[in-house]
């Protein structure tokens, strides 16, 4: 296994992890007409139940 012979500089281990970014969760609107909420995509919808226009959730 590869070790390295030198301490890594700051500003190469700060280059390198300004990568590391979060992202905002993807939201999307409820197909109920009555309810409308943001939920995530491809789940039942928790303030309602219902998912494809069908009761999933007993709410």
């Amino acid at each position: 296994m590869a070790v390295p012979k030198r301490k890594m500089s700051r500003a190469n281990t700060r280059s390198r992890r300004s990568q590391w970014k979060t992202t905002a969760p993807t939201l999307a609107a409820c197909q109920n007409p009555a309810c409308r909420e943001l939920k995530p995509p491809h789940q039942a919808c928790p303030t309602c139940g219902q998912y494809d226009g069908r009761q999933t959730l007993a709410v």
